[in-house]
């Protein structure tokens, strides 16, 4: 019962992220990024600051200054400004598909930093996993488009935030570190205005468009959170990739977006080489002879 709670939520979750990206996307087509991400970072911020207080804890920690929350900033600016470029830029279903290689980029991050093993097979999945990544983005090719790069981009630096959350500081909840991981956005979002040069223009279109990305994103954020403190790990966590179904069906018939054969092709071996690895590392955790 249990994990089929936790999966629940976290389709939901999956939802929701989607339409928050379409929001984002439908946004840019009248505002500039710079200020949508002001916008989204204040709104959320705010947001997750009454949270924090309602749950009695402080906004404002000395553990905010510590190497992995730093670093952890500079990854969330780096995801968050990416993945909005690229789905500016690009097709949301492309972008969403790629972004779905975070978690076996992740992976290899937590073996090179806190010296997990990796065994063949799941080596092997994640090569699998890039394999599905080139076939989107067709590097050299006719079909190549140089702002997917920025979805590439994007995966590097929410793998790296999810690495840099995991050697934070336990005394800082999931709260804060929302209050902290949307605050980052508001000073990217100026230096990319001051930089560009763009108008600060708004309207009333835009402002509620940025206004219901935030609250899906904030719906997200907390149902995924649910869904991963709910149920087993390994049922809940590959329901994950039903955020690339939300997105096709919203790519399609909300921006027209049609994936040819190709793209359908390598998002397929994206996802299926991120379930293979969350159930074999499942399976390794499970195996009687790794109990002593």
């Amino acid at each position: 019962m249990e994990n089929a709670r936790g999966s629940i939520f976290m389709v939901v979750a999956m939802a929701a992220f989607a339409v928050e990206d379409m929001l984002v996307k439908a946004a840019a087509e009248t505002m500039a990024i710079s200020v949508i991400l002001m916008l989204f970072g204040f709104g959320g911020m705010l947001i997750f600051m009454l949270l924090t207080r309602k749950r009695g804890e402080a906004v404002i920690h000395p553990a905010i200054l510590s190497r992995p929350i730093l670093m952890r900033a500079v990854c969330e600016i780096v995801g968050r400004m990416s993945f909005a470029l690229a789905i500016t830029l690009t097709a949301l279903s492309n972008a969403s598909a790629i972004l779905q290689a975070t978690p076996l980029i992740a992976m290899l991050g937590a073996a090179l930093f806190f010296g997990e093993k990796i065994d063949l097979k799941r080596w092997l999945a994640v090569l699998i996993g890039f394999v599905g990544v080139l076939m989107i983005i067709r590097p050299g090719l006719a079909g190549f488009e140089a702002a997917s790069l920025f979805a590439v981009i994007a995966t590097l630096g929410f793998a790296g935030r999810d690495l840099a959350t995991r050697a934070a500081p336990l005394v800082l909840s999931n709260m804060q570190l929302g209050v902290y991981g949307f605050f980052v956005l508001i000073p990217a979002g100026i230096v990319l205005q001051l930089y560009n040069g763009d108008a600060f223009q708004l309207n009333g279109v835009g402002l509620a468009q940025v206004g219901g990305a935030i609250f899906f994103g904030v719906l997200a954020y907390n149902a995924l959170t649910i869904a991963m403190r709910t149920g087993d790990v390994s049922v809940v966590s590959p329901f994950r990739y039903t955020r690339l179904l939300f997105a096709l069906l919203l790519g399609v018939f909300v921006f027209g977006e049609r994936p040819d054969m190709i793209t359908l092709s390598g998002s397929l071996l994206i996802v299926l080489s991120g379930v293979y690895t969350l159930l074999h590392s499942r399976r390794i955790k499970v195996s009687p002879s790794q109990v002593s």
